[in-house]
């Protein structure tokens, strides 16, 4: 009976930190030179959009085809295993992970009717942008990364996993610890994937306003507010600033 948990704690984590892995290989791969700012180049502001937006579409994709290769290689598990408490598992794992990559789904880095060239499509002359397209551009990317760090989304994703933990637990009759152990790697995956979110776009934006001069909207100035925490000796405090 140990070792059927203890192998079934493996593949758990293993197929986590396999998510992990993939993802952060892919968002290494999609780095992207940054010897522009609008901030200090305004006539360069088309490049320093278009490489914020490759950034951003790059963590996009890394995300979408992780959570959809895990479900796959869940599913799998799921099909060929004959051991319940794993299938119960996997089931709920590919689940999880199903969520994630809808998640992703509806919500994209720009909206589908959004049509901007890309960075090397303008780079080499074959798409025009203007300084206030590529401004535009930088605001709604600027947005995007703002909402994926907001408090809500990890609300959500706190939601999805506290029930996955609840259906372990409680659902399938498990006990407590294999709940939270479950709750824990959906939580350590869904906050990696807010804090690995590109926020350039968002520092590009505020310099561009502020070199443009007063009159032009910040993300800053009309933000409705947001939770941090911290953790220290003794204890951890929240805080919510307006």
């Amino acid at each position: 009976m140990m070792k059927k948990s203890f192998e079934r704690r493996f593949i758990s984590i293993a197929l986590s930190c396999a998510l992990f892995m993939f993802t952060f290989s892919s968002l290494a791969g999609q780095e992207i030179e940054r010897d522009t700012t609008p901030g200090r180049d305004l006539p360069e502001i088309q490049m320093t959009a278009l490489k914020d937006k490759a950034g951003a579409e790059g963590w996009w994709y890394a995300w979408l085809a992780g959570y959809s290769a895990a479900t796959v290689g869940q599913g799998v598990i799921y099909l060929t295993s004959d051991d319940k408490t794993l299938r119960q598992d996997m089931v709920l794992g590919a689940a999880t992970t199903f969520l994630g990559a809808m998640g992703q789904l509806i919500t994209p880095v720009l909206p589908k009717n959004s049509d901007y060239p890309t960075y090397r499509e303008y780079a080499s002359g074959k798409e025009p942008m203007s300084a206030d397209q590529a401004a535009g551009l930088l605001k709604a990317l600027a947005a995007r990364e703002k909402e994926g760090r907001s408090w809500k989304t990890h609300a959500i994703a706190g939601v999805v996993n506290l029930s996955s933990g609840l259906i372990t637990w409680l659902g399938y009759k498990r006990t407590f610890m294999d709940g939270l152990e479950n709750f824990a790697i959906n939580t350590v995956i869904t906050e990696a994937q807010i804090w690995t979110q590109p926020m350039k776009a968002a520092r590009d934006y505020e310099k561009y306003c502020q070199t443009a001069g007063t009159g032009t909207e910040t993300m800053t100035s009309r933000r409705d507010g947001e939770w941090s925490w911290s953790i220290c000796p003794g204890g951890f405090y929240i805080k919510y600033v307006f």
